[in-house]
Parts: C-alpha cells; structure tokens; sequence
C-alpha cells in the first residue's frame, strides 16, 4: 500500500523517449530504438534509484515517445534533463543497417516523478 500511496501522493512515474526524426529511420529501426533507450533507461534508474524503478513496474510501466527534429534539439532536451537531476541514457546505433555506427538516435528520460520529467518533455510532439 506504500506504493500505492507513493503514486498518488506525489506523481506518477513514467520513462519518456525522445527520437530524432532527422535520420530517416524506418518504423522497425525507430520501434528497436525506442526498445533499446527503455531497457537502458529502466536499467540506469534501478540501480540508481530503487524506489522509483520498483513503483514505476509496480504501477504499469508508463512509457512516452516523443520526437524532436535534429541532434541539436535531442541535445537541448538532455542538457534540460540533467539540470533537474533527471537520470537518462542514450541510444547511439551500431550502424549495422539504416544509419552510421554511433549516430545518436535518443535518449530515455526516467522511470522519473512525472511532475518532473513534464517540465523537460511536455512540449514536445508525440511520435
């Protein structure tokens, strides 16, 4: 029930992934992307924070995708994330199909409080 009380009483937890859209990627390269920024993300937020990880998976496992327009822009949105301690990862490609090795194709921003993660990412458009 603490849990319980966690979500409601502060906000829920939720992992947002933001995806260039400059790359030309592919539906299934965007969609493996976006698999590889949430099992990173999920992964850096469970050892790093428990607590959230654990009401994160307890609560349905929300996940956003989002999309912004150039590396610049994905730059912008980190450097937001990292100034409210927001923990994140990014996804850079091994480029063994639609892109060069070590382009960088997103970033996941959480499992976070919500409240916090909504000041970095709620202007930005679904994908």
């Amino acid at each position: 029930m603490a849990l319980l009380s966690f979500k409601i009483g502060m906000s829920s937890i939720k992992q947002v992934i933001v995806v260039r859209r400059d790359l030309g990627m592919g539906t299934g390269k965007i969609a493996a992307q976006v698999g590889h920024a949430c099992v990173l993300g999920a992964e850096h937020v469970r050892k790093s924070n428990g607590e959230w990880y654990d009401t994160w998976t307890k609560f349905g496992q929300e996940k956003v995708v989002v999309k912004v327009s150039s590396l610049s822009e994905l730059d912008e949105v980190k450097k937001h994330a990292i100034s409210l301690g927001l923990p994140w990862s990014e996804v850079t490609d091994a480029g063994h199909t639609q892109i060069e090795p070590g382009t960088v194709t997103c970033i996941s921003i959480g499992p976070a409080p919500e409240d916090i993660i909504d000041k970095v990412t709620k202007d930005l458009k679904l994908l």
